[in-house]
């Protein structure tokens, strides 16, 4: 067989078989094995598939197929028994040709055999492994006549008549009996086909007289050409009998449901029915059962077709589908919180420590308040995450609301009811949809909030987030207080400034400090690398990322205080290397620099700071913003001229202030530094803070600009290594200021090694843990003269 089709396969098997029919059977042996059938009894001529479960009939099968493919199937005489034995078998069956045979995956096989002849089984001869017995050929009795060609067209023509009717009985077959000529060959196959019982099929199959088989299947026929008149009849009859009023009614029921699919109802009652007994079915606060049974009186006063109707239904849903008794069960067990928040975070040991502060003090503490954490920190650090962390830890839902942007005070409060479309804030939709009155609820970027003629949002989140009031929150659209005093807040910034002071009074602020590459290179490897690998289906054929190579990609391609961007490397390289398995392109055995370099293309961030500082005039000075840290280059020069001073680089008015102060300053002691006077008056300085596109503001680099103007002066470059920051005053004080741990972290990640901040700036080290600074010196300052010396060596005032 050449075939790719089975059935095609299986229809030239059976045309080969026809011809070589008379060649099998002369040379039959005398013992066949013989196949039990439950539930079916198999016709010479007809072609059928059949499935073989038992361990017998598969070993049965086997045999047959590797020998002369040849057995014997009868039928059980009761379908019930699972291993029909000699005397369980009816003496007459057929003798079958196994066609093909395929296996499945789960072990069974089926098999496809056609029927030769009728025989009549003899003495069996074993039982095991499988039966086999002597078998008698047995032969059709036919004498041709007219009666016998009325009897062939009747039963041709009644079976196509059924078939045409069925779905059951395909055209082929259809085809095959109408041009059957021989009587024996048409009977056999019209009762393969026809849906008799068990005993019907064996009685058939057991009369060797063609013409009583003919008869017998004439009268079948015509029972079953007659069952199907009577159902047709019946089927009219009972679609007679349904009336006008019954109609009426099918089509009443149909459309209630449909109208209660679609959340409509009839009439006012039928809805405040629905609303009344999902009322009752919950503990609600009595002001809340109260106000709801109020609305619901009035809702069962108006038509369903009134505006006001819709307006108090989406009320009273509001207050039955929220959480008001809906608590989580708190799972609390601060050893495995631990290890869920070491699991998925690197660092952060403070704000780690706080959580399971606050684990603690809750499983000791059922009945606490949740507290108000507000995470501050550059973007990309993880402070999004460690909120979804902290409800896997203790088991509560989580949700997060964005703020970014959000103006109007609605968002948050809610609308009145009085306005169309109206519907609650934020705050109350997020609690109906986590379904649980004390999740997790995370308010993200609440430092980007906006304020217009729409009312101020910052100040409707005061309630929200004071522990002393927002055990009964009121939401404009809802008018009844809420409990939220069971919600852990946290909130997350970029910058604390931009938070209104008595918001921010309402919180606990945690600072998430950005990474030092350190960091950053022990979670690439912990939880980038892993995490995107599997993401582009690598994990197992990736070979490994070097140590020297993920620095590369952490200094050279990214400059960031966060891991956002680097993450996105590490997926690009993922991508890279997906890219050469799909095309069989061989893998480096590991992925160092020079197969970054490859991946990834130049470089994008060299090391700037050495190469910029070697010349006079230029200092670094150190910055924060939402980003995180950053170091700041200030460039100073001077041609002649008649002592004019320019200062560009997008500078705010404060850091334009500065510099002034800063010269004011340089000139005050110009004979300490042992500089002419007429330097400032036959020169022109020129103060530049490159990337002029950034707007830059704040006294901080005041010390930076004073040292870049002395560099100038005394035309001797600043050490490379030193980074700064600080504010001056005419009297040549150093005084503090704000975001020390970024700006060291910054100048760490910078490869500075000595950083000068302010000596009233010192407490503010101790946020910063010992081993991330390494080898860093952070030098304490109180004038400029202490400055100068540590940039040049030199002593400035007495």
């Amino acid at each position: 067989m050449t075939s790719d089709d089975p059935a095609e396969e299986i229809l030239e098997a059976a045309e080969e078989l026809s011809e070589a029919t008379s060649a099998v059977l002369q040379n039959l042996p005398e013992v066949l094995p013989v196949l039990p059938l439950r539930n079916t009894v198999l016709f010479p001529l007809v072609v059928t598939p059949m499935l073989v479960t038992t361990d017998r009939a598969r070993r049965l099968v086997e045999d047959a197929v590797a020998g002369r493919r040849v057995l014997v199937a009868v039928a059980a005489k009761s379908p019930d028994i699972k291993e029909p034995g000699p005397d369980d078998l009816h003496q007459l069956g057929t003798i079958v040709r196994v066609l093909r045979v395929v296996t499945s995956e789960d072990g069974d096989q089926r098999i496809w055999v056609q029927g030769m002849r009728r025989v009549r089984i003899g003495a069996y001869e074993s039982t095991e492994p499988y039966l086999s017995a002597r078998a008698e050929l047995l032969y059709d009795r036919l004498q041709p006549g007219i009666e016998i060609e009325a009897l062939h067209r009747n039963v041709s023509n009644q079976f196509v008549q059924i078939a045409e009717n069925s779905s059951t009985i395909s055209e082929p077959v259809q085809t095959m009996v109408q041009g059957l000529e021989d009587s024996a060959a048409l009977t056999d196959v019209v009762a393969a086909n026809l849906s008799l019982s068990l005993e019907d099929r064996q009685a058939l199959l057991e009369t060797l007289d063609v013409r009583q088989r003919l008869e017998r299947l004439s009268e079948l026929l015509a029972r079953e050409q007659e069952v199907k008149r009577l159902e047709g009849e019946i089927r009219e009859q009972v679609q007679e009998e349904l009336t006008k009023n019954q109609r009426e009614y099918v089509l009443r029921e149909q459309a209630r449901a449909i109208r209660k699919q679609l959340g409509e109802f009839e009439s006012s009652a039928d809805i405040v029915e629905q609303l009344r007994k999902r009322l009752n079915d919950l503990v609600l606060p009595e002001e809340v059962r109260e106000q709801t049974e109020r609305e619901l009186g009035r809702l069962a006063a108006l038509p369903p077709g009134a505006m006001e109707a819709g307006t108090l239904r989406n009320y009273v849903e509001w207050i039955l589908d929220l959480p008001w008794n809906v608590v989580s069960r708190d799972e609390i067990d601060v050893a495995d919180a631990r290890k869920i928040l070491e699991e998925d975070h690197y660092g952060l040991e403070k704000v780690k420590e706080r959580i399971l502060e606050y684990l603690a003090v809750l499983k000791l503490k059922r009945d606490m308040r949740g507290p108000i954490l507000c995470f501050v920190g550059p973007p990309g650090t993880g402070k999004t995450s460690l909120g979804r962390s902290i409800a896997r830890a203790i088991g509560r839902e989580f949700a997060r609301i964005s703020l970014g942007g959000v103006r109007d005070e609605a968002e948050i409060r809610g609308h009145r009811r009085t306005y169309v479309g109206s519907m609650p804030g934020r705050i109350i939709q997020t609690m109906k949809r986590v379904g649980a009155a004390n999740p997790v609820m995370m308010l993200d970027e609440i430092d980007k909030l906006g304020a217009d003629f729409r009312g101020d949002p910052a100040s409707a989140l005061l309630e929200v987030l004071d522990p002393e009031q927002n055990h009964s929150f009121s939401d404009h659209y809802l008018e009844v207080p809420f409990d939220l005093s069971n919600v852990l807040f946290i909130a997350t910034a970029n910058m604390l400034e931009t938070i209104p002071p008595p918001l921010r009074d309402r919180m606990e602020v945690i600072e998430v400090p950005g990474y030092t590459e350190e960091d950053k290179l022990q979670i690439a490897r912990q939880y980038l690398v892993p995490r995107q690998l599997k993401r582009n289906g690598v994990e197992d054929l990736a070979p490994e990322l070097t140590d020297e190579g993920l620095r590369l990609i952490i200094s050279g391609y990214t400059r960031e205080a966060g891991v956002r961007n680097l993450e996105r490397e590490l997926g690009k390289t993922a991508r890279k290397i997906a890219r050469r398995v799909v095309d069989e392109k061989s893998l480096p055995k590991a992925i160092g620099p020079v197969e970054v370099r490859s991946m990834l293309g130049p470089v994008r961030f060299e090391p700037e700071v050495a190469g910029r500082v070697q010349l006079p005039g230029v200092s670094v000075g150190l910055s924060v913003s939402q980003a995180g840290g950053g170091i700041l280059f200030i460039e100073a020069t001077r041609m002649p001229g008649r002592g004019k001073v320019k200062i560009t680089g997008s500078l705010g008015d404060v850091m334009r202030e500065s510099a002034e102060t800063a010269i004011t300053l340089v000139r005050s002691f110009a004979e300490e530094l042992g500089l002419d006077e007429k330097v400032f008056r036959e020169s022109d300085l020129h103060i530049h803070v490159p990337s002029g596109g950034t707007p830059k503001d704040g006294p901080s680099a005041g010390i930076a600009i004073v040292t870049a103007l002395a560099s100038l002066l005394l035309d001797r470059p600043v050490p490379p290594d030193l980074a700064m920051t600080g504010e001056i005053t005419l009297r040549g004080k150093v005084l503090p200021v704000g975001g020390i741990k970024e700006k060291v972290l910054a100048a760490k990640r910078a490869g500075l090694s000595r950083v000068l901040i302010p000596a009233r700036n010192e407490k503010d080290l101790v946020e910063i843990p010992g081993e991330r600074l390494g080898a860093m010196k952070i030098e304490r300052v109180e004038t400029v003269d202490e400055v100068l010396r540590h940039a040049f060596g030199i002593e400035v005032m007495p």
